[in-house]
């Protein structure tokens, strides 16, 4: 999801600076309309809590095929992780690459990709999503 809306501004690592109003953005992000929809429809609540990951690593994974919903529900399913992790992890916001693209960057200064794990764990369900909040949340 490239966001060239948010602005120029970039920091010394190459990324947007951040956003006048981060909670603009974190919504805008949190949206996931094709996951939260898939999830309803398998009987799962997205409640943004690191439980909603667990269920959604139980779900029958039908999206896998149909090659266009496993493109765009791989990078809403990174998205929600990223959601997860912004909402529960002590520190964790959303930052913008200069590419556009959103990660999440945690109090430690690491980066997280969310999306590509995202489309990984649509694409084969490993890793999980439960599990790889889990590794972030210890960093």
């Amino acid at each position: 999801m490239r966001l060239p809306f948010l602005g120029p501004r970039h920091d010394k690592n190459g990324e947007a600076a951040p956003p006048a109003d981060p909670e603009a953005v974190a919504a805008l992000l949190s949206e996931c309309d094709l996951l939260r929809s898939q999830a309803a429809r398998g009987g799962v609540r997205l409640d943004d809590t690191p439980a909603s990951l667990e269920a959604l690593d139980q779900m029958d994974p039908l999206w896998r095929d149909d090659p266009e919903t496993l493109l765009w529900l791989g990078h809403d399913a990174g998205l929600y992780l990223g959601t997860v992790v912004v909402r529960t992890v002590p520190g964790a916001a959303w930052r913008i690459r200069s590419d556009g693209e959103p990660v999440v960057r945690l109090v430690s200064g690491r980066t997280v990709e969310v999306v590509p794990a995202g489309q990984e764990w649509a694409a084969s369900g490993v890793p999980e999503l439960s599990q790889l909040y889990a590794e972030i949340a210890e960093d």
